[in-house]
């Protein structure tokens, strides 16, 4: 029963509680301009105003006047002058500059043709809906404003006449991608271009009508940087669209359409609200915007503290809540949003809030600070947690519930107690109960007590408790505000999802395989010489094969200068990175205590001297020999400072395990107070980098720490709810597209345990949305489809006899769920595409793959109608059947495989050699099984053939130089563009029009990636070949500028 109605929802809330499709999708609309047409006209209705303006001269005219309006004032035509060339549009200016003016400098300063002054707002955010919305499309912005192409913008809204929201769209069935890349092109090419106004917009959209996403100037900012620094080449826009984002209703239930998402997101509340509360300007000058479920937990917090202040229900559970956001959901920042805003309103004094670890405590100092620096106050101590409790200024203190403990211990009367506190607790199923938590609720009159929580206690996992009325998070907090759960994260790709292996440890085999290791009798101790032997052997054999070692590398930037910030304390100390290319990930191995850490270490460092091509670089950590975890399943916390309470044989073993890593890495560690917190420090930040490849640990690092190279998890102790959650949940930090899972190994039997614990804290009934399925049912079932398939289409050749569309149609859906299952099975590492027991070799699946391509041409991108040739409204062909088929062509492309890719592989090529004749026919090979690229194979043959089969020598000296590489893409550029010339000649020839007029198309295309039949179609005019004739030329000529397009495009 709830304590108190906190949650009522009104028309102001910026994320809708339950979203209900509209009945006509986006989908009804073929071409983009249709799509442009009824996304304006959703605009207009809900009160944006048409501007119908498209040159710069006019887009300042209009912002003069919006500045009038909502400041009240007339500018002189020379004010207005001064004030925009140096307040708005000075040419100093860079996007960061002019982010940090709408962000937090949106008050400027106007010198009077008087000598008086006077404030001018730029936007109005205390009260949002002063804010004039207009929208207007096809913004010109080109050579005549200095920019390098003349580019034409789809939609643009305005705030306040300046441009802060660009939405781009591409038609149905066009990846979004290339609308995100379109909006790169303009970047470089002419947002800054004129006086700049474009380089305001601070968020983006892109769609293709059934797919919308946002992202905020921020990734734009990544992706020019990288580009620039040439540090993804040809791939430049991979890593910075993987931060864009889906728009979702308050259930988390995702809005793609872009009807629905002109809505919810452009409701004008929402998106003023977005801009003006829930968008954070870090102090590393990155625009950061909250996701909807941040923002509906923020907003429901504030709600809750704003009634229960108005019918004075502070000081109980009624006046609060908890917010159940999983592990690796961004509770950080939706926790400093919250404090912030709630220290904001006029009767809440102060905000606290209260962390259980000082490690933890330093930790989110440090992204408060990130986040804006000098919002929040930290504290080494009571007596400084006294005084900023006593200083008025102080309106957000971060600290821990032990310090804020000892000071009601010490201070039983205090005038901050009868103060009205908001106190926001991290990790609240572990703070909740015992004696700190009822003192500081007993002590302080007037609070508001929110908890954030990944794991919630429920009555099922609540178990014996000291205090017996706060067995529960709801007891203990109030009502459940916001729900999150790592299924919504998994869908959302916040977070990775799980695959667990459990390894029965009973008989040792020579060739141990996963499905091959057996026990020792149950009876036998868990710690018996011969089991932690086998399980040491297990880890060392499957090592590489777990953490991708010696397989997938990757680029990042690793920290160079960990031992100076290791022993830094709290001062601040430049952190020194730099690029460095790193392969694989690595992994924790969570021991059942003390005594079993000992053991294992020992034994990898024994098994490691005796094979050393199996050796790997170990460490160890713990301060205290832990117990079993309590019934509730909640890992007991090791101090980070403190090994008192070791015993002599425990620290004597942790000190030469130090050693062994002051050894390894040049340090001066030991286990005394200050030097063993900073080497706990030292091993997270070797952790972080990739230093480590395996930590052993009892209870440390199972909570609270965050690496995203980590991605195994190892196993031998009991866990369950919460602690098991909580330690898998270490491993599923989302890098990038090589790493797809959590991976946990239990050599344990824990099966029952997971199951229950994903069943509680997911809210789902099935585990397979977390956890994914073993390798062997993913194989079966892709075997149970090939079989079902192959009987249907026993030979490739045997597509070739298809005559019917529908026919047609029922290969491809077949074969697309072939495509599907074939993607899913190739991200476990027990897959070999060599693998005879599959049903379908991999020659076999490329050959399918082959006659499925080439069924698709010509539906996954349906031409666009003619606009001016208009007395035949009908689209150019009539396979209406298999456009409305979702393709799946992304899961037959690979970002890896592009142009600098193969590249690389056309430079390790020797014309000389035995095997090259095998190596030039892999090249090929690997591009028609792409989908992406598979159009562009015979080009790269052409090239080949030119300059490597009839110019041996100078390839082979331009190859061995240190710039080869350079010199190979500038001469595949140049026969790129002379094979292109040669293409639109040929094409010119063929249909006696300029190839002029053909290359203004290409050109036109290129920078606006969009059709404009319409230069074809004057060209054709001007040859008088009658109405008839005229169609069928344009749709022949269009379809080879589509095919030319295609094939030498090398984005």
């Amino acid at each position: 029963m709830p304590y108190f109605n906190i949650v009522a929802e009104t028309t102001e809330s910026t994320v809708i509680t339950e979203y209900e499709p509209v009945p006509r999708r986006s989908d009804s609309y073929q071409s983009e301009a249709e799509l442009e047409k009824e996304f304006i006209r959703l605009l207009t209705e809900q009160g944006y105003t048409y501007l119908n303006i498209h040159k710069e001269a006019d887009l300042i005219a209009n912002l003069r006047e919006r500045l009038e309006e909502l400041n009240n004032i007339k500018f002189t035509d020379s004010e207005w002058e001064q004030f925009f060339t140096t307040a708005i549009a000075n040419p100093n200016d860079k996007i960061e500059d002019k982010t940090q003016t709408i962000q937090e400098d949106y008050v400027k300063v106007l010198k009077r043709e008087d000598g008086t002054s006077k404030n001018i707002r730029l936007i109005d955010k205390k009260n949002v809906h002063n804010n004039r919305l207009q929208v207007l499309n096809q913004y010109e912005n080109g050579k005549e404003e200095g920019a390098k192409y003349n580019n034409r913008y789809d939609v643009t809204v305005l705030v306040n006449g300046l441009p802060l929201v660009h939405i781009e769209l591409k038609r149905r069935g066009v990846p979004i991608r290339e609308a995100f890349n379109q909006i790169e092109r303009y970047q470089r090419d002419s947002f800054w271009a004129g006086c700049g106004l474009f380089e305001y917009v601070q968020i983006f959209v892109i769609s293709n009508g059934t797919l919308t996403k946002y992202y905020s100037n921020t990734t734009r900012i990544n992706t020019i940087k990288d580009a620039v620094s040439g540090k993804t080449k040809k791939s430049k826009t991979s890593n910075s669209f993987e931060f864009t984002s889906y728009w979702a209703d308050a259930n988390n239930k995702v809005i793609p359409d872009l009807v629905d998402f002109a809505k919810t997101f452009f409701a004008k509340h929402t998106l003023l609200n977005i801009i003006t509360r829930y968008c954070i300007f870090t102090s590393e000058k990155m625009l950061m915007v909250m996701r909807p479920y941040q923002i509906t937990a923020t907003e429901r917090i504030l709600n809750c503290i704003e009634i229960a202040h108005n019918y004075k229900k502070y000081g109980n559970v009624a006046g609060g809540g908890f917010i159940w956001h999983t592990t690796g959901s961004g509770k950080t920042l939706t926790s400093f949003k919250t404090a912030r805003l709630a220290s904001q309103l006029d009767f809440v004094d102060k905000v606290l809030f209260v962390v259980d670890r000082k490690d933890l405590d330093y930790q989110t100092m440090k992204e408060y600070d990130r986040f804006e620096k000098g919002a929040a106050n930290s504290n080494t101590s009571t007596a400084i947690l006294k005084k900023q409790l006593e200083n008025p200024n102080a309106k957000i203190i971060i600290t821990t519930i032990q310090k804020l403990a000892n000071f009601i211990k010490r201070n039983q009367q205090h005038d901050v107690y009868n103060k009205e506190i908001v106190i926001i607790f991290d990790e609240c199923h572990r703070s909740q109960f015992g004696d700190m938590h009822t003192d500081i609720i007993k002590h302080f009159k007037k609070y508001y007590l929110f908890g954030f929580t990944g794991t919630p206690i429920f009555a099922k996992n609540a178990g014996a408790r000291k205090n017996a009325q706060l067995m529960t998070t709801e007891q203990a907090f109030g009502d459940k505000l916001h729900t999150y759960t790592i299924v919504d994260a998994i869908n959302d790709k916040n977070v990775l999802p799980f695959r667990v292996d459990f390894i029965k440890t009973m008989a040792l085999e020579e060739d141990i395989k996963d499905e091959d290791v057996w026990g020792i009798d149950r009876e036998k101790p868990m710690m018996a010489p011969e089991r932690i032997s086998l399980v040491t052997k297990y880890i060392l054999n499957n090592f590489d094969r777990k953490t991708y070692r010696g397989d997938k590398t990757y680029v990042f930037n690793a920290l160079t200068n960990i031992k100076d910030v290791a022993s830094a304390g709290r001062q601040e100390v430049e952190e020194i990175k730099r690029k460095q290319r790193l392969s694989g990930f690595n992994s924790i191995f969570a021991v059942a205590s003390v005594p079993m850490a000992k053991l294992y270490y020992q034994e990898f460092k024994k098994q490691m001297a005796e094979d050393p091509s199996k050796s790997l670089k170990i460490a160890t950590i713990f301060s205290y020999g832990a117990n079993e975890e309590e019934a509730d399943g909640v890992i007991d916390d090791e101090n980070s400072e403190d090994t008192s309470a070791l015993d002599q044989n425990s620290r004597d073993f942790l000190e030469d395990a130090i050693r062994d890593y002051n050894v390894m890495f040049h340090t001066n560690y030991d286990t005394s107070s200050d030097k063993f917190q900073n080497y706990y420090k030292d091993v997270s930040l070797r952790m972080k980098n990739k230093e480590l490849d395996l930590l052993i640990v009892v209870n440390m690092f199972l909570t609270g720490f965050d690496s995203k190279k980590l991605n195994t998890l190892y196993v031998d102790k009991n866990m369950e709810y919460h602690g098991l959650l909580q330690a898998f949940s270490r491993t599923n930090r989302v890098l990038n597209e090589k790493k797809r899972f959590g991976k946990i190994v239990c050599f344990r039997d824990l099966k029952n345990n997971v199951d229950t614990a994903i069943k509680l804290f997911s809210n789902s009934d099935n585990p397979e949305d977390i956890v994914r399925p073993p390798f062997e049912k993913v194989k079966q079932e892709y075997k149970s489809l090939v079989t079902d398939f192959l009987q249907k289409y026993p030979t490739p050749s045997s597509i070739d006899f298809l005559q019917s569309e529908n026919d047609k149609k029922n290969f491809v859906l077949a074969f697309r769920d072939i495509i599907r299952k074939h993607a899913e099975i190739q991200i476990y590492e027990d897959y070999s595409e060599n693998a005879e027991d599959l049903g379908m070799t991999e020659q076999q699946f490329n050959d399918y793959k082959s006659k499925y391509l080439d069924i698709t041409v010509g539906f996954v991108d349906p031409p666009a109608a003619p606009t001016t040739v208009a007395e035949d409204p009908a689209p150019y062909g009539n396979n209406q059947g298999l456009e409305d088929i979702d393709f799946c062509l992304e899961l037959l492309h690979s970002d890896i495989i592009n142009v600098a890719y193969i590249l690389e592989l056309i430079a390790e090529l020797d014309p000389y050699s035995d095997d090259y004749s095998e190596k030039r026919k892999h090249i090929l090979d690997t591009m028609i099984k792409d989908a992406g690229m598979r159009g562009k194979a015979k080009l790269i043959d052409g090239f080949i053939q030119k300059n490597v089969d009839e110019d041996k020598e100078n390839f082979m000296n331009g190859r061995n130089r240190a710039d080869g590489t350079n010199e190979l893409e500038e001469r595949l550029n140049q026969y790129i563009v002379s094979e292109r010339n040669k293409a639109v000649s040929g094409l010119a020839d063929e249909e006696q029009i300029s190839a002029e007029v053909l290359n203004l198309y290409i050109k036109e295309y290129d920078y606006l990636q969009k059709e404009q039949p319409e230069i074809i179609q004057k060209a054709l005019k001007e040859k008088h070949l009658g109405l008839i004739k005229t169609r069928k030329a344009l749709t022949r000529i269009m379809e080879r500028l589509r095919s030319i397009i295609k094939t030498f495009s090398w984005e």
